[in-house]
């Protein structure tokens, strides 16, 4: 063989590992939209890469995940919703309610994976929960609901509480009124006074909960959504302050030293969500996967708060929790 074409054949064989990883596609991007911040969702970030697992796909082996956190502020959904969509990532997954309402609004060809605390038909979000046709389909958790069981349960723990306080954000229109709605007609048929509150800033809170005193609540239901999961541990933190007995939707509240919480697995339906979304990078269409229910309920009691508090928690109350911190 002649020494040029040696040389030839030894440059193409340098040249062929570039080449290979030049031609080897690019990994594919989910956009993860949610209207609260990373501290707040830590735990439900875990479930979803845990679902993203679960189907095959490992963030930055391969997959990307493009992470966009409108931090409480809801008028910034709209403008991350864009940038995703600019970004032509393959998949959206919108973990909020009022995130997934911004997704479905700024595309109708991206594939977008919910999870949602309302029912996704009376939001607008699929035609039905069997078929929902379009580019949507995703989770929905028990949530407003399980609201009318979370006050009946505060009213086992505080029965002396005949006057109560609900909290809500109305900024988040998606759960604020329903929750409202189910929580009154709960209250009457209990026998019980509600006063309705309002919230959707951390600065308001402390105010809310001096207020709480004017009305002469005994106790407090903490309504769901991101602006709630996002401030746990400062709802946690005034309720001991204010030596008020309260219940929250998720565990994070009463591990933060809440008194207990109600409600449905949220790191179940992330997880969930997770799992949609490595299906569709697969090649699945959103209009082909059914709405999933997340539908495991938890009821988490902490004893030591109610010791503080001088609540005696009922044993059969005990006995349906699924889980005592003591």
């Amino acid at each position: 063989m002649r020494r040029r074409e040696v040389i030839s054949l030894l440059g193409a064989a340098a040249a062929w590992p570039l080449t290979a990883r030049a031609q080897q596609p690019a990994m594919p991007v989910v956009g993860f939209l949610n209207s609260g911040s990373p501290d707040g969702f830590a735990s439900q970030v875990n479930a979803f890469h845990q679902g993203l697992k679960e189907a095959g796909y490992v963030e930055s082996q391969n997959v990307t995940i493009e992470y966009r956190w409108a931090n409480d502020q809801y008028d910034r959904l709209a403008g991350l919703a864009d940038d995703l969509v600019k970004r032509r990532v393959s998949v959206i997954a919108a973990t909020s309610t009022p995130a997934n309402l911004v997704a479905k609004a700024s595309t109708s060809t991206i594939p977008i994976v919910f999870t949602a605390g309302g029912d996704p038909v009376q939001l607008g979000l699929v035609a039905s929960l069997n078929k929902p046709g379009g580019n949507v389909t995703g989770v929905t958790q028990l949530a407003v609901e399980v609201v009318p069981k979370r006050l009946e349960v505060l009213h086992e723990l505080v029965p002396a509480a005949n006057v109560m306080a609900l909290l809500v954000n109305p900024a988040d229109r998606t759960q604020a009124e329903p929750v409202a709605q189910e929580a009154e007609a709960a209250a009457r048929k209990l026998g019980l006074q509600l006063h309705v509150a309002q919230v959707s800033t951390e600065g308001d809170l402390e105010g809310v909960f001096a207020s709480f005193s004017q009305m002469a609540a005994g106790a407090l239901v903490i309504g769901g959504g991101a602006f709630f999961n996002n401030h746990t541990e400062e709802l946690a933190a005034l309720a001991i302050r204010h030596s008020m007995p309260a219940i929250a939707q998720y565990r994070q509240f009463v591990s933060a030293g809440g008194l207990a919480s109600y409600g449905g697995s949220i790191t179940e339906s992330y997880r969930l969500a997770g799992v949609y979304t490595g299906r569709i990078l697969k090649g699945e269409k959103p209009a082909d996967l059914p709405v999933q229910q997340a539908t495991k309920v938890d009821l988490i009691i902490n004893l030591k708060t109610a010791k503080t508090l001088g609540i005696t928690v009922p044993l059969s109350l005990l006995g349906r929790a699924d889980e005592v911190i003591e």
